[in-house]
């Protein structure tokens, strides 16, 4: 296969998981680990060797975890029931349909609606849709610091 292909390919993984960390129905971080995986493969890791894919892929499954993390904490300091967390859950694909404003918003929505229907009290409902929210974004800006470290550890590799 050409060389210039499986660049070009490599570099789009990477970039369509920097989009996947916004996106829910992308692997955002795995797909970066992909691209870079496969910039080192297209060079028989000479120049992105082992060290730097092992160091990408910790950086990767600690990002994957982080997305579960975050907006877990989130709710539960904030006393989510488990219908919150269902309802963010819910919220969260519902928003996939709906572009960048539904994937944002529309988990605060899911558990917000969830931990009404599980206590009837708006002003709990309202403090557990704020926190589960609170909890995803601070989940998405750490997949978005990881990832452009794994991009970081990936390009001092190629260049150094």
């Amino acid at each position: 296969m050409n060389d210039t292909f499986l660049w070009i390919l490599s570099t789009a993984l990477v970039l369509l998981g920097l989009a996947g960390i916004v996106l829910p129905a992308l692997p955002g971080t795995i797909l970066v680990l992909a691209g870079i995986v496969l910039g080192a493969w297209i060079d028989d890791f000479t120049r992105v060797g082992w060290v730097a894919v092992a160091a990408v892929a910790i950086l990767a499954v600690l990002a994957w975890a982080m997305d579960y993390v975050a907006a877990l904490l989130g709710a539960r300091r904030a006393g989510a029931s488990r219908q919150a967390l269902i309802g963010a859950a819910l919220g969260t694909v519902a928003g996939i349909f709906m572009g960048l404003v539904g994937v944002l918003f529309m988990p605060l929505v899911g558990a917000a609606i969830g931990e009404y229907m599980a206590r009837r009290n708006q002003q709990q409902a309202l403090r557990v849709g704020i926190a589960t929210w609170l909890g995803l974004l601070a989940g998405m800006l750490a997949k978005f610091v990881l990832a452009f470290m794994m991009i970081g550890i990936y390009i001092a590799a190629l260049l150094l």
